[in-house]
C-alpha cells in the first residue's frame, strides 16, 4: 500500500493559490455571420476588470 504523503503549510497555501483561476470564454461575430470564441485564463482578482475589458469590445 502506498504511503500517505504529508504536506506542510508553505506547500497547501501554494496550491490554494494556484486554483484560483477563471476562464473567461469571448464571442465575437465576423464579417461573414459566423462567430468566433477566445479563450483566457485569469485570476479571480482580475475577473471583474477582464469581463469589463471585453463588454467594451
Amino acid at each position: 500500500m502506498a504511503k500517505k504523503q504529508s504536506f506542510g503549510d508553505k506547500v497547501l497555501a501554494q496550491k490554494r493559490e494556484a486554483k484560483k483561476l477563471a476562464k473567461i470564454v469571448v464571442a465575437e461575430k465576423k464579417a461573414n455571420g459566423h462567430y468566433s470564441y477566445k479563450h483566457k485564463m485569469v485570476h479571480v482578482d482580475d475577473l471583474q476588470a477582464e469581463l469589463a475589458a471585453a463588454k467594451n469590445q
